[in-house]
């Protein structure tokens, strides 16, 4: 029996449909335009005197997928999958903020975009891995990208970050 497989094995067929709804394919790659993000979040320094880190796992996800407006179709699997908007500028005031999530972790963080529904500001760290920060609290979304948007994107509930 033949099946048809129209999906690539990197993402689920719903996700995969989403990200080339908003523009994304595979092998997407503006370095130029993640590298205008980098100088702009690095020149910016808030009135406190806090600063942005900006490193190759950010640069490389801001290039793959930066400048997208992602929104799902259907119900969520747990919650609402979350509509995006994959800038980082949406961070370029949450220097601070993102500095003391780096310091909690014990590592770098840089903005990702927004949860746009929610003003969710996502975030990822030098290892790849990406959080959800809001009102609510601090949030695990995946141990990479592809795992961070197939939750969100799926409506799988996220991983609260807690104190050790």
């Amino acid at each position: 029996m033949h099946t048809d497989r129209t999906s690539t094995t990197r993402f689920s067929v719903p996700v995969d449909a989403a990200l080339r709804a908003a523009g994304w394919q595979p092998g997407r790659w503006d370095i130029k335009q993640a590298e205008i993000w980098a100088d702009a979040l690095r020149d910016h320094t808030s009135p406190a005197g806090h600063r942005h880190t900006v490193f190759p796992a950010a640069v490389e996800a801001w290039a793959e997928f930066g400048g997208l407006h992602i929104t799902p179709g259907g119900p969520g699997r747990q919650i609402a999958p979350a509509a995006l908007h994959l800038d980082p500028l949406h961070g370029l005031h949450m220097a601070r903020t993102l500095g003391d999530l780096g310091r909690a972790l014990d590592t770098d963080v840089s903005p990702l975009g927004t949860e746009t529904s929610t003003d969710s500001l996502l975030a990822i760290d030098t290892e790849g891995r990406v959080y959800a920060l809001d009102h609510t609290g601090d949030w695990y979304l995946g141990a990479d990208i592809d795992q961070a948007l197939t939750g969100l994107v799926t409506g799988l509930e996220p991983a609260r970050l807690v104190a050790p």
